[in-house]
């Protein structure tokens, strides 16, 4: 392993409790770093059912749920590092849980610091371009919008309580379970490589070292890429999975076919290209990927714990 795992001792958040929503397949990772380090870890947990997975992994539930915010009334994340994980709901244009959430974290029950996952989709299509961290966002999807509008909510809400935070934009994330096997399994065609656009992507381990770090930095506020910097096409992407697991490579099609062959989930993600350029984290935090590249990442995605397991089933 290279790079640093933990956060330094010195670091000014070293010895809060950690609080963490959206406590799942990247939050867990996080759960288990800052476990190490000592921290006492709470996690929201809006069901009994999520709330047992918890108390199972060492992990202190406290009840809530983010689509009834009523529920967040006796909530006090004060003095606490949080880390917010949550996606938004999957229709409309802001991001209701993240607002319900940092309603009931003002005032005196407000955190040290609050680490925000976004998505590199804020920045849309790009041509291909290295993006960092200065572009302005333009996002083309209604997915993404959210996900911005969470961005712009911590920031105005951090403002006002004098809370410091962090926002890492993240691409596509892979890792035990996180691979395409059942569409390469299926058969689905993919779209061919000179039609294909950039992509980027993260291991699930390096996201949850990169969320520590930014956790534990001193920064009063600031937004960084993380990738693992090797973009590829999405093609590649698919042809290497399925070359490791050996697997048949899916048939290529033209991007005329796409259209009529390719759910719009897929076609969405086809309509953006761009190179994450994620060398803000690396140069001021310090932190650089254990995987690189997918062909160190995917021997580091074969096994499923039953934690990652559990997890996955939802809250």
């Amino acid at each position: 392993m290279t790079g640093a795992v933990f956060p330094a001792p010195e670091s000014r958040n070293s010895g809060a409790p950690v609080f963490i929503v959206g406590c799942g397949y990247v939050g867990h990772r996080v759960a288990v770093l800052e476990q190490a380090c000592g921290a006492k870890v709470l996690a929201l947990a809006r069901s009994d059912r999520s709330a047992g997975r918890l108390r199972a992994l060492d992990i202190q539930p406290v009840p809530g749920d983010l689509d009834r915010p009523d529920s967040l009334s006796g909530l006090s994340v004060g003095g606490a590092l949080v880390y917010y994980l949550a996606p938004p709901p999957p229709d409309g244009a802001g991001d209701p849980r993240i607002e319900a959430f940092l309603a009931a974290a003002g005032g005196d029950r407000r955190p040290v610091r609050l680490v925000l996952v976004s998505t590199t989709g804020v920045y849309g299509d790009c041509g291909g371009d290295w993006v960092t961290e200065d572009r302005p966002p333009r996002p083309m999807t209604d997915r993404a919008r959210r996900r911005l509008s969470a961005e712009n909510a911590l920031r105005r809400w951090a403002a006002e309580e004098g809370v410091g935070w962090a926002i890492l934009r993240v691409p596509g994330i892979y890792g035990p379970g996180r691979l395409p096997v059942q569409r390469l399994r299926a058969g689905e065609p993919v779209l061919r490589h000179e039609d294909s656009p950039f992509s980027n992507r993260i291991h699930a381990d390096d996201l949850a070292r990169a969320c520590v770090a930014a956790g534990h930095s001193d920064s009063a506020g600031r937004i960084f890429n993380v990738s693992d910097g090797s973009p590829g096409t999405m093609t590649e992407f698919f042809f290497e999975v399925a070359d490791f697991l050996g697997i048949p490579r899916p048939s290529a099609v033209s991007r005329e076919e796409a259209g009529r062959v390719l759910g719009p989930g897929m076609l969405s993600y086809l309509a953006e290209s761009k190179r994450i350029d994620s060398r803000r984290i690396r140069e001021e935090l310090g932190w650089a990927p254990l995987y690189p590249d997918l062909g160190a990442g995917l021997p580091a995605s074969l096994n499923l714990t039953a934690a990652d397991a559990a997890l996955m089933e939802g809250r």
